[in-house]
């Protein structure tokens, strides 16, 4: 998986960033989170070997700022830059999350049209309140390639309203760290009901560190967040039946 952190730091907005993961990694080292800056690898697209050859080859799919928010106001003066070479880069497919949809209008470039064809928008949803918010606007916005991403999962949602359409999939999952919010299987299945009901592929991405299932808490390792979700096998992905 190829990522492309092309400024780092962030401002917490809702419940989802309460526990944010970029913040526990900085503590560590005793950064600052608020202090939002652009990285060493603000040009990776369009860095060249001495061959003359793009460093990040063609086809890869680029995980794109998931140190910050790409939508965050602070990179307002060097947002424009990273548009040019994804215009440039068009070979690459490049992916972000966002909690700031709402910045979505004042964020795109002059030529955005009804999208990037190489630029997939995710959007988040960590409880019902947030959907309700970001959702209407995510679903209204002119963009080509769009899922959701109910991750850290942190209530019940129903998004039946918002499925189906443009939504190319849906991928939820618990919070990590000491600190992590209860997640609940329950939860889980009925977001994959929903997506079931309405054509739109389904990912259960991590347990997080504190899952319950059939009324026991479990505690998880990290490492094992991942593959446990896996093993639950409740991903969902549509497929036309044979006759």
């Amino acid at each position: 998986m190829a990522q492309w952190n092309l400024w780092h730091g962030c401002h917490k907005i809702s419940p989802g960033c309460a526990n944010c993961y970029v913040y526990r990694m900085d503590a560590k080292y005793q950064r600052d989170s608020s202090q939002v800056c652009k990285t060493s690898d603000f040009d990776l697209p369009a860095r060249k070997n001495r061959f003359g050859e793009y460093k990040i080859p063609s086809g890869e799919v680029l995980y794109t700022c998931f140190t910050s928010d790409f939508f965050l106001e602070d990179a307002d003066p060097w947002r424009p830059q990273a548009w040019e070479m994804m215009r440039r880069r068009q070979d690459l497919h490049f992916l972000f999350i966002t909690k700031r949809i709402h910045r979505f209008y004042d964020a795109i470039p002059s030529d955005w049209g009804d999208g990037y064809e190489n630029v997939t928008i995710c959007c988040t949803t960590e409880n019902q309140d947030r959907a309700d918010f970001r959702l209407p606007i995510f679903l209204e916005a002119p963009i080509r390639h769009k899922q959701i991403v109910c991750e850290p999962l942190l209530g019940p949602i129903d998004l039946s309203r918002y499925l189906g359409g443009w939504i190319e999939g849906l991928v939820a999952g618990g919070e990590s760290g000491e600190a992590a919010r209860l997640c609940r299987f329950e939860w889980l299945l009925s977001l994959r009901e929903q997506c079931a009901a309405a054509g739109v592929p389904f990912h259960f991405k991590q347990t997080g560190a504190r899952f319950e299932k059939d009324g026991r808490i479990y505690r998880i390792p990290r490492k094992e967040q991942h593959k446990q979700a896996a093993l639950a096998g409740i991903d969902w992905s549509w497929a036309p039946k044979k006759d």
